[in-house]
């Protein structure tokens, strides 16, 4: 029967496939040891940082997966709740609901997809407002086999997240926002894994703490007017997840977002806005292990060459993503190891992606964006142009995205994202400044 690990593999790297798509694309040189592979490498030590529950992680609407997968500090929408929930306490609407749907990896999967529904209400006060949304991944199908190949069951393993978020302005140019989410990972249907007994399902609770800046009266020359806004959003920071009661717990998609947004009016009709996302995940680095897997006599763990043990709690993994990378390590002629210098902070800086992007209005009711995404080939190697369009339409609005893949058989490419929105506020016209 498939031991826990390939089991659980099997489900989640399907979903998080498309950050290994780099693998072997690194130079390679002597005197490196490869954590991953145990070859000789120089340049480009592959690292890449797996989590459980990824699918936290995945553009869940078509507005900013038209932009390069970048939204933490663009004009809020219901999808706020993903990407920055503070935004939502300057939301123009009284209330909106969202729904997205993208089928997902289906040039490896036929049958997986992620469809996300959001919505949220501004409260009386016209200073708050509260929302809620549901996150729904499903990986297809599997078929569980014992070690004679035998047929078990077949069995469909899904995901779902559901949020509260709540967000309230403390001024006139600024405002923050808290979410709460609860987190269901059933990969293998209670299913019983020789050495790890019954499996169950994975589940967290988690937070997002987020803060939103934005400032209106900004002029460009004479008649010009453009605003400036500034977010950040620390997301999924809860508790390690464990699919059976014997196993070591997983760390959940801990990630931090940040970037600017800024909106040119140019004319009564024309409206411009540009924007970037960096993001860096507040989880442990996998660490240099020693090739002859000797055992720390102080932790009775295997032994760390460089880096450090990711056998550590919530607090000590966020605080310590920073300054963990394991760097490039080689192997002098006296069998003895050391830390290429300066490879540490070249990795720490290698774990930050970007995403950028771009859009323009007609009239407030046509949309085109276009974007990019960019990943380190050493984590994970996610490369793309992004393109969007929607409509809206007095309570109707309509968006959908196309992702073009920069890098050769990326399982990401063609990936199609659709939004249906509406808008409840009169006639759907925004709300006016107070």
């Amino acid at each position: 029967m498939k031991s826990l690990s390939a089991v659980r593999s099997t489900a989640i790297l399907a979903s998080v496939l498309h950050t290994l798509a780099g693998l072997g694309q690194g130079s390679v040189s002597t005197n490196c040891i490869n954590q991953l592979t145990g070859q000789d490498c120089k340049q480009g030590v592959l690292n890449t940082i797996t989590t459980a529950v990824p699918f936290l992680l995945i553009s869940v609407d078509s507005r900013a997966g038209g932009m390069g997968d970048a939204g933490v500090a663009v004009s809020p929408d219901a999808n706020s709740i993903h990407w920055n929930p503070s935004k939502l306490a300057f939301a123009e609407n009284d209330g909106e609901f969202m729904m997205s749907y993208s089928p997902w990896l289906r040039n490896l999967v036929p049958d997986m997809s992620l469809a996300y529904l959001a919505g949220y209400k501004r409260l009386s006060n016209k200073r708050s407002a509260i929302g809620g949304s549901l996150r729904y991944f499903n990986l297809g199908s599997i078929t569980f086999t014992n070690i004679d190949g035998t047929t078990i069951r077949d069995f469909k393993p899904a995901e779902f997240a559901v949020d509260l978020a709540f967000a309230q302005q403390f001024g006139d140019n600024f405002s923050g926002g808290v979410a709460i989410r609860y987190i269901n990972s059933n990969l293998t249907g209670g299913i019983s894994v020789q050495g790890a007994g019954q499996s169950k399902a994975g589940q967290s609770v988690a937070a997002d703490v987020s803060f939103y800046y934005r400032k209106n009266d900004i002029r460009l020359g004479d008649n010009k007017d453009a605003q400036f806004a500034f977010g950040l959003n620390i997301s999924n920071v809860g508790a390690k997840m464990a699919y059976t009661s014997s196993s070591n717990k997983d760390f959940i998609p801990m990630n931090l977002r940040i970037g600017p947004s800024f909106t040119v009016e140019l004319d009564q009709y024309n409206k411009v806005t540009f924007n970037m996302d960096a993001n860096k995940l507040l989880v442990p680095t996998p660490p240099v292990y020693y090739p002859d897997n000797r055992i720390d006599p102080v932790t009775n763990e295997r032994a760390v060459v460089s880096g450090r043990n990711p056998n550590v709690g919530v607090a000590e993994g966020i605080f310590g993503s920073f300054t963990d990378a394991p760097g490039v390590v080689i192997q002098n002629d006296d069998s003895t190891y050391s830390v290429l210098a300066g490879s540490k902070w070249r990795e720490e800086l290698r774990e930050i992606n970007l995403a950028g992007g771009f859009e323009y209005w007609y009239a407030d009711q046509f949309a085109f964006r276009t974007g990019y995404f960019w990943e380190h080939y050493t984590k994970g190697n996610r490369k793309y142009f992004t393109l969007g369009a929607g409509v809206r339409y007095s309570k109707f609005a309509l968006d959908m995205s196309y992702l073009i893949a920069n890098t050769q058989r990326s399982p990401l490419a063609n990936t199609l994202r659709f939004t249906l929105g509406f808008m409840f506020d009169g006639k759907g016209q925004k709300k006016k400044e107070e």
